[in-house]
C-alpha cells in the first residue's frame, strides 16, 4: 500500500475521522515492517493540525514516537524468532554461510546501535532495521534504548517542523527525499564495498568473538561482543 494512493483529501479524512488512532496504527505498521505510509501521516497530521487546529501536536508526537516503538520492538521480536531461523535455515541456499552470519551479528555487536537510531530517518532502514536487529541478535535493551531515541527524535523532528513550518518543509520535501535517498544509497553501497573487501578479516574477527557452531552461542545476544554503538 504505497504512499502515492493516499491523497491529502483521504489522509485528511482518514485523521478527522479516526484521528491520533490513525497516526499510531499507521506508524506502527510501518515500523513492523507492512509498506503502509507511516511518515506521509505523520506530516498530513501535523499539516492537518497546523490548518484546522483538531489535534494537538504534542500529542501526535507522542502518539507517533509510541508507535514507532511498539512497532519496532513487534518487528525486533518477529526477527529474533523467525527471522534467525530463517537465516539459518535458508541462508546457505543465497550464500549466507555460517560466516557470513557471524559478521551479520558481529556488525550489529559494534555498530547496531547507529543502524537503529539513525535508520529510523531512512525509509527502507525505517521499516526493516528493528527486524534485522532482532534476525542478528542485538542485546534487547540496547536496541530498545536506541530504538526509543530515534523513534522519539524522527517524531519530534516530524511533527513541530511540519506543524510550525509546515508549507515550507513541504515544498522542500521532495527534493530532500531524494537528497537523503541517494545519500543513503551512497553510503550503503561503500559499506557493501567496504565489507566485500574486508570479507575475509570481519570472518575471523567474528569467529574469534563466537567460535564454534553459531547455534552453540544463538541464545546468547550480539551485544555480548564489543560494542561500539
Amino acid at each position: 500500500m504505497p504512499a502515492a494512493i493516499f491523497s491529502n483529501q483521504t489522509l485528511n479524512h482518514l485523521l478527522s475521522r479516526y484521528g491520533y488512532a490513525a497516526v499510531f496504527v499507521f506508524v506502527m505498521f510501518e515500523s513492523l515492517g507492512v509498506p503502509v505510509p507511516g511518515e506521509t501521516v505523520v506530516i498530513a497530521a501535523a499539516l492537518y493540525a497546523g490548518s484546522t487546529h483538531q489535534m494537538t501536536p504534542w500529542l501526535i508526537w507522542a502518539v507517533a514516537a509510541a508507535g514507532a516503538i511498539v512497532g519496532d520492538n513487534i518487528g525486533f521480536g518477529i526477527g529474533s524468532w523467525g527471522g534467525y531461523r530463517l537465516l539459518r535455515r535458508y541462508g546457505p541456499k543465497v550464500h549466507l554461510d555460517e560466516g557470513k552470519v557471524k559478521v551479520g551479528r558481529l556488525i550489529f555487536a559494534r555498530h547496531g546501535g547507529k543502524v537503529v537510531f539513525f535508520g529510523r530517518f531512512i525509509s527502507i532502514l525505517r521499516t526493516y532495521a528493528a527486524f534485522l536487529a532482532g534476525t542478528n541478535r542485538m542485546a534487547y535493551l540496547r536496541f530498545l534504548a536506541f530504538n526509543a531515541a530515534g523513534g522519539v527524535v524522527w517524531s519530534g523532528i516530524y511533527t513541530m517542523g511540519f506543524y510550525y513550518l509546515g508549507s515550507t518543509l513541504n515544498a522542500l520535501r521532495g527534493p530532500v527525499d531524494y537528497i537523503i535517498g541517494a545519500a543513503a544509497a551512497v553510503i550503503v553501497i561503500a559499506f557493501l564495498v567496504w565489507t566485500r573487501r574486508h570479507a575475509k578479516q570481519l570472518e575471523d574477527e567474528a569467529e574469534r568473538v563466537y567460535p564454534g557452531p553459531l547455534d552453540a552461542v544463538a541464545g546468547e545476544p550480539a551485544g555480548q561482543a564489543r560494542d561500539r554503538g
